[in-house]
């Protein structure tokens, strides 16, 4: 499902408990037409007939109530899982207090990737995360114009990486860089 489809489902999963919502509040303030706010929401048959079929109407509740928390965790892991079908990756650093800080790494990939194109000489940027969070392994891969200066270039790259492993407080156990140099205009 692509993201737009994503976002139309929880929209109308939202809207459909929105008006579920203002459909109760506007009945219990009796501002509902045809609905007497002093009505009885069920009637005395419905709750008798409830309890006649004890301890199967319990049951049956039951079962329809694990259907629904069911069919709800499908719906939150697939809205997890990436484009690939696979659960998209996350940092976790144990902190100084007790608990953990999750981020998705793709998250810190594109922040990375978007610090390293911020020189002029590099056109554009790949970053991919692997590993365990203190020392994740970081594979670099940079697209460089013609012109681009490689002291520059190489300079800029470990300034980045630094900033990365001062933010992140993860120091890259393995780094590989990839640079390709474009060729340049006739």
């Amino acid at each position: 499902m692509t993201n737009a489809g994503h976002r139309l489902l929880w929209t109308i999963i939202a809207l459909l408990l929105v008006a579920g919502g203002a459909a109760a509040l506007t009945a219990s303030l009796g501002t509902l037409p045809g609905a007497d706010p002093a009505a009885v929401l069920l009637s005395a048959e419905l709750v008798d007939r409830w309890r006649r079929a004890a301890p199967w109407s319990t049951l049956a509740a039951a079962v329809a109530g694990a259907l629904f928390a069911l069919a709800g965790q499908r719906l939150l892991t697939r809205e997890l899982r990436g484009p690939d079908g696979t659960l998209r990756g996350t940092l976790s650093h144990p902190g100084r207090r007790p608990g953990r800080t999750r981020l998705a790494t793709d998250v810190l990939a594109d922040a990375l990737a978007r610090d390293l194109t911020g020189n002029p000489g590099v056109r554009r940027a790949r970053v991919v995360l692997t590993g365990a969070p203190p020392h994740p392994d970081v594979w670099i891969r940079v697209d460089l114009t013609a012109d681009a200066p490689t002291a520059g270039v190489r300079e800029h790259v470990r300034a980045a990486v630094r900033r990365f492993a001062a933010t992140t407080d993860c120091q890259p156990a393995h780094l590989d860089v990839t640079a390709r140099i474009e060729p340049g205009r006739p």
